[in-house]
């Protein structure tokens, strides 16, 4: 008997409506657990690597974990995988909400979509039900008004993963979103929209066991008490926004467009001021403890008349950094403003804030001829927002990300694109971030830092951020496999710093909630085993070496204001080959049969 897995997945064809309950067995669930890990063999099994992200042939995975439903705090999450749209590489967005719960209590595992519906439509999975629904006049609505309209059609039991008109229109950054938070980066949501769904709404009352319910209530109650700890207390105060300013100071700040490293109106966007000037609550994600999640009111503008209330958005660093000093604006409520407006137009801020501002430096430079696309620019940033949403005007080209309009703009424009394999990079400057950059360079997704943790070694006393160096490989490999296992159990990463050796601790979790007789040493195999998984389908998906690299503008030109922050190219091609050794690879970054064969591949 399983405990904490259904032991299937349920593949649905949009185009016919029908389904299939596919056997997952126990040898499959343990060597990929669920999660990232679990969506990326679903996706190689259907062989998803090969097909359009964006035909009716490619795939779609919704993927729950053995944790999902357990008393274990932050563990109601789900990922969505698929192929990118944005990178043509894996894509493995996570996000936690109610919908992770609800979905798993339909009775699979993970809920897996192809096929392209004859009109815009909503997938209803009720229990062992699936149905296929018309959108109506759904489509084209936004993000809160499809939500509240799906609550009053279906009822408070059914949860509800959405996308909004950026989606419809296969924006290549566009996110799915439920309960106020985006499965975000790589373009999920174009892929949904490619299929002509705006939803997924799904409800059930199939429960898994657990294999050991009392030990397991209390290791949660544990862990819970754990999370109120100093490890989570920035997260509890301010949230992931106080690092702006430290990243300030030690010139990590990327700054219109990875010009700079720091920005002289960075405070106005701190959480401090944010939060001594405006209103603030906090809130949490479903059965989380940490409650990380500040949202900060956004004052009317002067000319909307006094009718207009104050609303308010959910503050993260990164997008404060990708709309305010990336694209060189400090203006508190129009940063806050410009967030808002791509949740509700389903937009990831990140890729959003990264091409805008390549867009800016190329007006800047005469690549673009729009006079009032200017750095500094709030209205020029609502105006893009839009224009991307609705695929008009430059906005059209603004939609594929920086990396492809890079290379129609032509000339020298591609070596300022701030991307990694087509992803827009994150708020981390590589230059004074060294060993972070070698985890952009590398990272399966793209440039990531939720799927690297490197900066914690820059961080540390263990290396010299401005340095990159060998000696810091394998400390890198550590944080990607780490959080390839946190992103397949699934576990919030703000968890991390609770857990004295996370491997260890999290086998005993996963032996109370499965009965397996898991050590902490298969799951950093296990770990290691996903990383090599997503690696795998980059290459069937036509990955070449060259991709793991930076954009030309990081290498072998300082940092402005920072002259000591500078890394050759000679450097970290060095490293990356190290990299490559340690893994198991060949230099150049292929996988080997014997590391296949090692890892229990063979035949994948």
């Amino acid at each position: 008997m399983l405990h904490g897995y259904h032991g299937c997945y349920r593949r649905v064809d949009v185009t016919t409506g029908t389904s299939v309950d596919v056997p997952l067995g126990e040898t499959v669930l343990r060597k990929f657990i669920g999660g990232s890990g679990l969506g990326t063999y679903l996706l190689l099994a259907e062989q998803g690597a090969t097909v359009d992200p964006l035909s009716p042939e490619a795939y779609i995975a919704f993927v729950f974990s053995p944790l999902v439903s357990s008393p274990l705090t932050t563990s109601a999450k789900f990922a969505v995988v698929s192929k990118s749209p944005l990178t043509g590489r894996i894509n493995d967005a996570l996000a936690g909400s109610r919908f992770a719960i609800a979905g798993k209590r339909t009775g699979c595992d993970a809920i897996v979509l192809t096929g392209r519906a004859h009109v815009p439509s909503i997938l209803v999975i009720d229990s062992d039900r699936v149905e296929l629904q018309p959108a109506g006049d759904l489509w084209g609505s936004e993000i809160a008004s499809a939500e509240k309209s799906l609550r009053d059609r279906f009822g408070g039991e059914f949860q509800a993963a959405v996308i909004g008109p950026a989606g419809e229109r296969q924006v290549l950054f566009a996110t799915i979103s439920h309960d106020g938070r985006h499965a975000g980066r790589g373009g999920s949501g174009a892929v949904l929209g490619a299929k002509n769904l705006k939803a997924i709404v799904v409800r059930g009352t199939q429960k898994t066991s657990w294999a050991a319910e009392e030990q397991l209530i209390e290791a949660a109650k544990r862990l819970s008490d754990l999370s109120f700890g100093p490890a989570t207390a920035k997260y509890r105060e301010l949230g992931t926004a106080e690092n702006l300013l430290i990243f300030n100071r030690l010139h990590a700040l990327p700054t219109r467009n990875f010009q700079q490293g720091s920005f002289a109106d960075a405070a106005q966007l701190a959480p401090e001021q944010l939060a001594a000037s405006r209103s603030r609550t906090r809130s949490s994600c479903a059965a989380c403890t940490i409650g990380c999640e500040h949202m900060y009111g956004i004052r009317p503008r002067a000319d909307a008349g006094s009718r207009r209330e104050e609303s308010s958005v959910r503050v993260e660093y990164e997008n404060l950094f990708a709309l305010g000093p990336l694209c060189g604006i400090g203006e508190a409520d129009e940063v806050l403003r410009a967030s808002a407006r791509c949740d509700q137009l389903g937009i990831d801020t990140i890729s959003a804030g990264g091409t805008i501002a390549f867009a800016m430096e190329c007006a800047e430079r005469g690549l673009l001829d729009e006079p009032w696309l200017q750095f500094g620019s709030s209205a020029a940033l609502h105006r893009c927002i839009e224009m991307i949403a609705t695929r008009t005007g430059l906005g059209d080209r603004m939609a594929t990300g920086c990396r492809r309009m890079g290379e129609e703009l032509g000339g020298d424009a591609i070596d300022f694109a701030p991307h990694v394999k087509g992803l827009e990079i994150p708020g981390y400057e590589p230059r004074a971030l060294q060993t972070m950059a070698l985890g952009f360079a590398v990272g399966t997704r793209g440039a990531d830092h939720n799927r690297s943790g490197a900066y914690e070694i820059d961080f540390s006393d263990q290396v010299d951020r401005r340095a990159l160096d060998p000696s810091g490989v394998e400390l890198a490999i550590q944080t990607e496999d780490s959080a390839a296992l946190m992103d397949s159990l699934i576990l919030c990463k703000f968890l991390r710093g609770v857990f004295d050796d996370f491997p260890e601790e999290a086998a005993e979790l996963l032996a109370l909630v499965t009965g397996w007789d898991v050590t902490g040493d298969e799951l950093r195999q296990t770990a290691r085993r996903i990383v090599f998984a997503k690696k795998v389908f980059n290459i069937r998906a036509g990955w070449q070496p060259k991709e793991d690299t930076l954009p030309a503008r990081l290498l072998d030109n300082p940092l402005a204001d920072d002259p000591k922050a500078e890394l050759s190219r000679e450097r970290l091609a060095e490293v990356i080959s190290a990299y490559n050794m340690a893994r198991g690879w060949t230099s150049d970054g292929f996988v080997t049969e014997a590391a296949l064969k090692r890892l229990d591949l063979i035949g994948l």
